[in-house]
């Protein structure tokens, strides 16, 4: 199967590191054999091309990988955490906050499409689908310019099964999961259709989700995330994709596809908020829990997402390949109740009369629509190996946020239009390929007048617009040295926009307008990275190392006074080293290990000179992965996994030689280690089974990110959870 292949190969020289990687098409015909990664095919970097020909660093997740961490959770990026080594924590929510690659947030996109929106990051975009839909995963890491805004810290491309069978197929699959607690029980039922002909094929999936609540390690319910919870919600997913080839020898394809997915609460449940240890009001720490009940007249939280998009390719065009997607995407999410002090009807102040506190929930929204294109051509200029890959996007996205309960206006609409035309050449010299390639972002800010809330005064903030004009560049080299051994050497920008609604909703000062906000400034990212790969014939192992830097980065901070996220804007420096590898003992046993350490610096705040190191919010602690996989019988295979986050300390004081004024930075954060158990059986006939245990030893941890101090945040991370689901094809 596909091995994750890490961030640690980069540069296309993945072809060297994993024996056991396997291309998409290979699976289609037979997934018991394994194939050369220069077989491997990419479609995330707009046309399909041979992994050894990438210049990045890509991570392939492979079906086989999803269906192993859907038999533990259905956890959407739970599998990112597990295969990914510069991937965070997962939130085990709704929300993905904290869950950054490399310490950036990254695009997630389905099929190519944005999942939510650059302007407000709302930590949503990583619950948009049914994961028993996704066919594979592809993850560029480190800033990208090859698909423009929001692929700063790199891109995430969620791509959706295929037909693989001639004529019909039908594949019903149903899950139960329990953590033998009180309304713990989940259940899901999907259906999949395909159709595969000479010129036409389709698929059509629908599954519906129910989960139950969620308890940690002691036996205590989780608490609600106030970000939104997969606990105690329902999902239905729909997803359509239907596909005709034609023209000479079907070069030319016309595909069209639908996705609808929407999760609610069910409101069954409540948070109640613990409380951080304290030698005086809090000896006892608890972390939140949730009790029966809903807050009086509140709505459930939901992420509801649709999406449409129509591809054109032509295989002959000018002696090239011409590749168009149009896409259409709208999407809502809506989170949990809170009676904060920034959600209050009149500021909370010396005066304030709690009996007129209120509850309201946010809601952000997001439409979005693009173009994208691109042209590619082989042996241009008469040059042999030298590849030509052109083209132009077109975006145009909009998003608002709001107080829903009162419907007051939290974040002003927002619109972003951009024009982005881009050239890449590539050269295959021998051992050698070099690439490089430039990308013209030419994008404009547009934002309505608006008024802040009470809480930051009431004030008038006049709209306005800023233009963004960025070149990104890339270069890139990979030499394979021998049969078994390649190194390279990479260099690429990254072009995206700060979490613009943070700084349009935090203004408190009148006579602001919009286009002086310098928070409002692009992140430009450049990205160097150095490695190498080994590929033996019972083994393989994977080394890089990157240095990753903005000179007007952002990093997130909790306002000690309203809880809520900050932005600060500050040149930020993020330094990581990742390697991944695996041992095949015989035909029937094999291990496989990850490790990922990333570092990051940022100022107290600009022009200061006083360096910090970046905490929680933004940097994954320290992780190793391991896996061991034993095919026992020809029908049958038990895999053992085991994840483990390491302990952390960032302490720093600085004093400010102008004024002497004295700065900390202090962040502790305890590691915890997961063990997770999956066994699979193939029945024949009657289907497969498997049996998956998450946290397998019940252990009682809290999530590092959660281990920071912030509104309502104190939660526990999830207790074993066993499952059985069952799948049949006719």
């Amino acid at each position: 199967m596909i091995k994750p292949l890490t961030a640690a190969i980069g540069m296309a020289l993945l072809a060297g590191m994993n024996g056991a990687a396997w291309a998409q098409d290979a699976q289609d015909k037979n997934q018991d054999k394994a194939v050369d990664l220069d077989q491997v095919i990419v479609t995330g970097t707009r046309t399909a091309t041979a992994i050894d020909k990438i210049p990045g660093a890509i991570t392939l997740v492979s079906k086989e990988e999803v269906q192993r961490t859907l038999s533990l959770t259905e956890d959407a990026t739970a599998v990112l955490a597990r295969t990914v080594p510069g991937y965070a924590e997962s939130s085990q929510a709704m929300s993905n906050t904290g869950e950054t690659l490399r310490g950036r947030i990254a695009l997630r996109l389905f099929d190519g499409i944005p999942q939510g929106s650059p302007l407000r990051e709302g930590n949503r975009n990583g619950t948009f689908t049914d994961m028993g839909v996704v066919g594979r995963i592809e993850v560029i890491n480190g800033p990208s310019a090859s698909e423009g805004i929001g692929a700063a810290g790199g891109i995430i491309n969620y791509i959706s099964k295929v037909p693989t069978v001639e004529g019909h197929e039908t594949e019903v699959i149903s899950r139960y999961s329990t953590q033998f607690g009180d309304d713990s029980a989940g259940w899901k039922l999907g259906v999949n259709h395909a159709y595969k002909g000479d010129d036409v094929d389709a698929l059509l999936s629908a599954s519906y989700i129910d989960r139950g609540i969620s308890y940690d390690g002691n036996g205590r319910r989780i608490g609600m995330n106030t970000s939104g919870s997969t606990s105690d919600s329902e999902a239905r997913n729909l997803f359509l994709k239907a596909g005709y080839n034609f023209g000479e020898s079907g070069a030319q394809r016309l595909q069209a596809s639908y996705s609808r997915f929407k999760i609610d609460g069910k409101a069954n449940y409540h948070q109640v908020e613990g409380c951080r240890y304290d030698p005086v009001s809090c000896p006892v720490p608890t972390t939140n829990t949730s009790e029966r009940g809903a807050i009086a007249g509140s709505l459930a939280e939901f992420n509801d997402f649709k999406q449409f998009a129509l591809n054109y390719s032509n295989g002959d065009l000018f002696g090239g390949t011409l590749v168009a997607d149009y896409y259409w995407a709208d999407q809502a999410m809506r989170y949990l109740p809170e009676n904060g002090d920034d959600k209050q009807l009149v500021k909370v102040g010396a005066g304030f009369d709690e009996a007129q506190r209120i509850y309201d929930q946010s809601e952000i929204t997001s439409k979005k629509q693009g173009l994208r294109s691109s042209w590619t051509r082989g042996d241009i200029f008469g040059l042999e190996g030298l590849q030509l890959r052109a083209g132009v996007d077109l975006v145009k996205d909009e998003a608002a946020q709001r107080l829903a309960l009162t419907n007051r206006l939290w974040v002003p609409p927002m619109k972003y239009t951009s024009t982005a035309p881009y050239a890449q050449l590539t050269w295959d010299i021998g051992p050698v390929t070099v690439s490089g390639g430039l990308r013209r972002e030419d994008g404009e800010l547009k934002v309505d007048s608006y008024t802040t809330t009470a809480y930051r005064n009431g004030v008038f903030v006049q709209g306005g617009g800023l233009k963004y004009a960025e070149n990104m560049k890339n270069l890139g080299a990979i030499w394979r040295v021998t049969d078994e051994l390649s190194v390279f050497a990479s260099y690429g920008e990254g072009f995206g926009l700060p979490n613009i609604g943070i700084p349009l909703r935090n203004i408190n000062v009148p006579g602001q307008s919009v286009d002086r906000i310098s928070d409002l400034q692009a992140i430009i990212v450049d990205n160097r990275e150095y490695g190498f790969n080994w590929r033996g014939d019972r083994g393989a192992l994977g080394m890089s190392y990157y240095d990753s830097r903005s000179e007007f980065g952002t990093s997130l901070a909790i306002d000690p006074r309203s809880n809520d996220f900050i932005l600060s804007r500050a040149p930020t420096r993020i330094k990581g080293f990742e390697a991944n590898g695996e041992w095949r003992f015989s035909d029937a046993w094999k291990v496989t290990a990850l490790y990922s350490r990333i570092r990051g610096t940022t100022e107290y705040y600009p022009g200061s000179g006083l360096i910090k190191k970046m905490g929680v919010l933004d940097i994954n602690p320290d992780k190793i992965g391991a896996s061991v996989a034993w095919n026992f019988v020809p029908e049958a295979n038990v895999t053992l996994g085991a994840t483990k986050l390491l302990d952390r300390d960032l302490r720093a004081t600085h004093t400010r030689p102008s004024d002497g004024a004295v700065y900390t930075n202090a962040e502790k954060t305890e590691g915890y280690v997961l063990f997770d158990l999956v066994v699979n059986y193939d029945t024949g006939r009657y289907g497969k089974l498997s049996l998956g245990i998450e946290n397998l030893f019940d252990k009682q941890y809290i999530l590092s990110w959660s281990q920071l101090p912030g509104w309502q945040n104190y939660w526990s991370g999830r207790g074993r959870m066993v499952s059985l689901s069952h799948s049949i094809k006719f």
